[in-house]
């Protein structure tokens, strides 16, 4: 006989199964993302503009969504009384915990910048570095909407898995100093992502219970993001000049639109497992998915090697590891 104790235990780790699969699903899109930026601002010739293409494309889609649907115009509503009146019941929100799209704008910007030259598998190991540090550490502050998580011994193995798993895939690049510098910008935009997931899922939580409150969350994130791409883009135009001309490909416009869908379904799904899961499930995502795009359709001159195929396998390992404890929790 099922007990009233069972069913919860068995509801919170179907949820986590769930959000785990979601994150995973996160990360694909990410790698997607990630190829078509890179492509777009080797296009261009310029990654700003890439990435204020990409955000800009996102973020019309995202206004467009929230005319249409005032549910939508609803929960910006709460976050904007939120930030205006803290203190009087609204969900607590401070002003600098909507700037999480400053870090979603950042690592926009190292797509457009490095993927060409270091390609999408290597890209995406260097942002496990600094993801996987960092959503433990923002976990264990407690910056997202699940509340502080412990650090464990799996937590932590996971996390140190996930560290050699990125040596292991730079490793050819120690010979190329360039490449290997270049590693190190999207393992910096890593960090942040952990940042940007913890404190979107509160604007989400804010905003609302459903999933209006995530694509709030995502509206937030695209303007914080653009507007900060439009600044850095008019110091770049005043010292690099105009870009060049905007491709005809209309898949390399595609990029926003896979920011708004993973964005928003990251900020819903954080509430559920926390960002440290997230973060490892979407890294999985990231690496199954990037070094399928590498085989197939690459973004540099670069095959795929034993030690990026090797430093996946291990990614991947750190991502079960980590995850063990909240598959468990009842």
């Amino acid at each position: 006989m099922t007990t009233t104790a069972t069913r919860p235990a068995t509801s919170t780790r179907q949820h986590h199964l769930i959000g785990l699969i979601a994150a995973f699903g996160i990360g694909m899109l990410v790698a997607v993302q990630s190829r078509i930026n890179g492509e777009l601002g080797d296009v261009l010739g310029d990654g700003v503009a890439a990435a204020l293409v990409s955000f800009g494309s996102g973020l019309l889609i995202l206004l467009i969504g929230t005319a249409l649907v005032p549910a939508v115009r609803r929960s910006l509503g709460k976050v904007w009384q939120a930030i205006r009146e803290p203190m009087r019941g609204y969900g607590g929100l401070r002003w600098w915990q909507c700037l999480g799209g400053l870090g979603g704008a950042y690592l926009v910007a190292t797509q457009s910048i490095t993927v060409s030259v270091i390609g999408v598998a290597v890209f995406t190991v260097a942002v496990v570095a600094g993801q996987a540090v960092s959503s433990l550490i923002v976990d264990r502050l407690g910056f997202g909407p699940a509340g502080p998580q412990p650090f464990t011994t799996l937590r932590v193995v996971g996390a140190l898995i996930a560290l050699v798993a990125v040596v292991l895939a730079v490793s050819d690049q120690l010979s190329h100093p360039d490449g290997l510098l270049l590693a190190v910008l999207p393992a910096l935009g890593g960090f942040g992502t952990a940042v940007q997931q913890a404190i979107n899922g509160r604007v989400a939580r804010t905003a609302s219970t459903d999933a209006y409150g995530a694509v709030a969350a995502g509206v937030v994130n695209f303007v914080v993001g653009f507007v900060a791409l439009l600044i850095v883009f008019g110091a770049d135009l005043a010292t690099r000049g105009v870009p060049h001309h905007l491709p005809s490909e209309p898949w390399l416009y595609f990029g926003g639109a896979c920011g708004v869908i993973f964005i928003s379904a990251a900020a819903a799904v954080v509430r559920v497992v926390g960002v440290f899961v997230l973060g490892l499930g979407t890294i999985a995502g990231q690496l199954i998915a990037s070094l399928f795009i590498d085989l197939f359709v690459p973004a540099a001159d670069k095959a795929v090697t034993f030690p990026i195929v090797a430093g996946t396998v291990l990614a991947l390992a750190a991502v079960v590891i980590a995850a063990v404890p909240n598959l468990r929790r009842g």
